[in-house]
């Protein structure tokens, strides 16, 4: 006898249809799987011979064939159980479906029959959804999550018996419901909790606004770290299209939390600097969404950046241009996307304390150059701003009255993207993600300013790339101070974001 099922699996973040085979003939009793299955998916054979014969099934004593169609796909994880097991049941007779219209199923299995939740299921829902198979079985603890997709029927399964006994029309089952939106951040704070730092924060303003990259020089406890924790506070919430992406990143990585949902907020991710290029950019041999994945249209914060691997920070420069990543391995390549804001932090040598005010630095030259050289100049031309977080002084720190609140400064970077709307027209694009042919029809210079950009860029020694920058920012400063034009003191207030060009850069280290 022959039954087919179908299935789904990952690749990246994004579901692939899987056609289960299952094959039951006279001989002697095996039970193999073929199509390219990983070790997860061959134990999977114990796990479901267990769960057929402890929930009252007969598990046929036959020579069983699973195939895992297409076979050129690599098979992994523990959601093709549930599909085998109805396969296997379905062959023998077991089930005979009362179903008209085309279903799909995944599922991991437990010892007793029942369903435990598996990765991805969005992305699942998403591919069944686009292909016109209105019916999903899932997990039951997954179900919430896949009836975020509107178009198709989820069921959320407790056991095997359950959905043996639904598809023989023994039982009814209600749809699953949408999830309520869920929170991924930890932390949560305010930019009024940051005393002074006025430049600072009026940059991170202008970053959020534009979706700008940020690097911050400055003594240890100066207020940086404090600084980008803030800055999703002020960031605009996530469109729809943007919040499905993220929870489908999310759901593929296994971080959603139980009972799934809508992520709403934008990501934060800050990983340490211990952290491996696989752990970066995504691994293994079939790829999931590492640390650039998961700050997708969201914050990467990178603390003690010159203390990031060489190799890692490299790994920044494609997705830090195009907004994705592309992961090759023998068997294809994967592109997941990487469109985050990155948000680092530095000291200005490795003490510490080079140009502070009250402590004096012990490092030579030649190790203040030595710090800055761990970082590419390609990795800081794609830096938009960078800026200064000096120390605090004493009377800023204690009696330094609250700033202004994350609201109010969202409300202007809001105002200040309805511009950047309806100058884009198709969809959210922010200044800074800007093309070099949208620079020319968007940042019009007047014959005053292009000769102050002139003199700028040939004093500064700045790239193509870093004027493309400096003309990203002026453009974002335009905008908040709702200006169609550039203006010549959004130029020179969007150089003063230069730092590393107007004075580290330039090796002025004595």
């Amino acid at each position: 006898m022959l039954a087919k099922v179908l299935s789904a699996t990952l690749l990246g973040i994004e579901g692939a249809l899987v056609d289960v085979e299952v094959d039951i003939s006279n001989g002697l009793p095996s039970f193999t799987i073929v199509g390219l299955p990983d070790q997860a998916v061959q134990e999977s054979r114990e796990r479901i011979r267990s769960a057929i014969k402890n929930s009252d099934f007969n598990f046929p004593v036959k020579r069983i064939t699973v195939n895992l169609a297409p076979a050129d796909i690599k098979k992994e994880g523990p959601a093709f159980d549930l599909p085998i097991a109805i396969g296997i049941l379905m062959a023998s007779e077991g089930i005979i479906p009362r179903l008209e219209e085309p279903f799909l199923i995944v599922g991991e299995l437990s010892l007793d029959g029942s369903i435990r939740p598996v990765n991805g299921i969005i992305s699942m829902a998403i591919m069944s959804k686009e292909l016109g198979i209105p019916i999903m079985f899932v997990p039951y603890e997954n179900s919430s999550e896949a009836a975020l997709i509107p178009g198709i029927k989820v069921y959320g399964i407790k056991n095997l018996t359950e959905i043996v006994q639904y598809l023989n029309g023994n039982i009814t089952l209600a749809p699953a419901s949408p999830a309520k939106s869920i929170r991924i951040n930890e932390f949560i704070g305010d930019f009024s909790d940051i005393k002074g730092q006025e430049s600072a924060k009026r940059a991170l303003e202008i970053a959020a606004c534009g979706f700008h990259n940020v690097i911050m020089v400055g003594p240890p406890g100066s207020g940086k770290t404090m600084l980008a924790q803030r800055l999703p506070t002020i960031l605009p919430p996530l469109t729809e299209e943007e919040a499905l992406e993220v929870t489908k990143i999310y759901s593929s990585a296994g971080l959603l939390p139980k009972g799934g949902g809508i992520i709403e907020e934008r990501p934060f991710r800050a990983p340490h600097h211990s952290i491996s290029l696989a752990g970066m950019v995504g691994g293994t041999s079939n790829p999931r969404p590492g640390e650039i994945s998961l700050a997708h249209n969201g914050v990467l914060f990178l603390d003690e950046f010159p203390e990031f691997r060489r190799d890692v920070l490299e790994a920044l420069r494609q997705p830090m241009e195009d907004g994705t990543l592309v992961i090759s391995r023998a068997h294809g390549s994967i592109r997941f996307p990487a469109r985050f804001m990155l948000v680092a932090s530095m000291n200005p040598c490795p003490c510490g304390y080079l140009g502070d005010t009250k402590k004096a630095c012990t490092c030579s030259p030649y190790q203040v150059e030595r710090y800055f050289g761990k970082i590419s100049g390609p990795i800081l031309d794609r830096i938009d701003i960078q800026i200064e977080v000096p120390r605090l002084e004493t009377d800023t720190l204690i009696k330094s009255n609250p700033g202004e609140k994350s609201e109010s400064i969202r409300s202007r970077i809001k105002k200040a993207r309805e511009f950047q709307s309806y100058r884009f027209k198709e969809g959210f694009r922010a200044n800074g993600l800007m093309l070099p042919s949208e620079l020319k029809k968007y940042c019009k210079l007047t014959p005053s300013i292009e000769s102050l950009l002139r003199e700028i860029v040939d004093r500064f020694h700045l790239s193509a790339r870093s004027y493309d920058k400096l003309l990203k920012v002026a453009r974002t400063i335009a905008d908040l101070g709702e200006s169609e034009l550039i203006r010549e003191e959004d130029i020179l207030e969007a150089i003063q974001y230069r730092v590393l060009d107007r004075k580290y850069w330039e090796k002025k280290f004595s």
